[in-house]
């Protein structure tokens, strides 16, 4: 027979097989569990009761963790990209719920979490991956926390996995002019010169249109990103960010040399075969495929001799070049999108050799006048206290 506790804070009774059973009843109905220890009843019990005076319902208590995430994820769907969304959901069927989505909601606990982590890590899972992981479990149990399916979200107590910074790579003036003239003349030059002077994106250079040019004011307009999306293909999509739309200024040199690609693009497709009118085209007029791009980029550097870097490395041989230009800060910023310039500096500042030194100089060059005016007007002895 079940035994008792005060007040009708639930049951605990020991059963046949040794094992130990708890049951509370929540909105009329019977939730019950068991375990191997009385104790481990009683902690479930208080667990419980805590739960239950901060909105627990006996229905949200025997939702599983695979139920919920289903359902959260069609009540995101309209809310994401399309790419996000889809990631999400990879990240639910292939990782969290095959070891979690049989869990009770609120059962999932921080240890489970960590365990998870620690145990996609050590089977040679990427850091990223783990991170997309804590993502949607951080978001989906968040969205459950303010709902008040749950009383928290175990992931704030959840050290979230940290990626090695990786080393940028970027090339220098003479590099960018070898790989401009293992490119000269091809179908790819214009694009790589772009992206070398603004420092635009792979996608945001290959979602450009001729009608986003304003060769009035040597400008364009950043308002689009191409991008592969799984089961979908290649989409036209919002850049990554609001302040990923942007008005890029351009130089002199490269506004000339767009507007001859473009009238060889002119003689190069029939009318009405660049239906996008996209400014990087595939070879018969369609969006360009990025894996496509990409091969001949990397042709090249071979070609120059070149170290083998990632295609978004030239946005950073970009940042670099307009630090060392003497661009201002936030006009950097602007051109790349960034919605802040401390993210700017805080990206680039330190990688920018001499430019600590150059701060430095300018600082000290700024106040030198100042300490020479103040130990003229000193005593001997003062101005030999002063300087040591």
């Amino acid at each position: 027979m079940a035994k008792r506790r005060g007040n009708q804070e639930g049951a605990i009774y020991q059963k046949r097989n040794g094992r130990w059973q708890a049951q509370i009843s929540i909105g009329g109905n019977r939730l019950s569990k068991s375990f191997m220890s009385r104790k481990e009843c009683s902690n479930w019990i208080r667990e419980i009761t805590e739960q239950k005076e901060k909105g627990l319902t006996f229905s949200s208590a025997n939702l599983t963790f695979g139920e919920f995430l289903d359902q959260w994820l069609v009540t995101i769907k309209s809310r994401l990209r399309v790419k996000t969304w889809l990631q999400y959901r990879g990240i639910a069927i292939y990782h969290l719920v095959p070891r979690l989505g049989k869990l009770k909601l609120t059962q999932l606990k921080p240890a489970e979490i960590q365990s998870l982590y620690a145990t996609k890590l050590s089977d040679g899972i990427g850091v990223r991956t783990v991170q997309l992981m804590h993502a949607v479990l951080r978001n989906s149990l968040g969205y459950a926390e303010k709902q008040g399916i749950i009383p928290s979200n175990p992931t704030k107590r959840v050290d979230k996995p940290v990626m090695a910074k990786s080393e940028m790579a970027f090339l220098s003036d003479e590099q960018v002019r070898s790989l401009l003239s293992a490119a000269a003349g091809k179908s790819v030059e214009v694009l790589l010169q772009l992206a070398i002077t603004t420092g635009m994106r792979q996608g945001e250079l290959l979602g450009l249109k001729w009608h986003d040019v304003d060769r009035a004011t040597a400008t364009i307009r950043v308002q689009r990103q191409l991008q592969r999306i799984p089961t979908v293909g290649l989409v036209f999509a919002q850049p990554k960010s609001k302040s990923g739309v942007r008005t890029v200024q351009l130089g002199a040199f490269t506004l000339k040399k767009l507007m001859k690609h473009k009238d060889l693009q002119e003689v190069q497709f029939r009318l009405g075969e660049n239906k996008e009118n996209l400014i990087f085209p595939s070879s018969t007029g369609t969006p360009k495929e990025p894996r496509i791009l990409l091969a001949e980029f990397k042709a090249l550097l071979k070609k120059a001799d070149l170290p083998n870097i990632r295609f978004h490395d030239l946005r950073h041989t970009a940042a670099s070049l307009m630090f060392m230009s003497g661009m201002e800060l936030i006009r950097i910023a602007r051109q790349l999108g960034h919605s802040k310039p401390s993210i700017t500096l805080d990206i680039y500042g330190h990688l920018i050799p001499g430019l600590e030194n150059e701060a430095a100089q300018r600082l000290d060059e700024l106040v030198t006048p100042t300490i020479a005016a103040d130990l003229q007007q000193m005593t001997p002895k003062e101005s030999f206290k002063r300087s040591n």
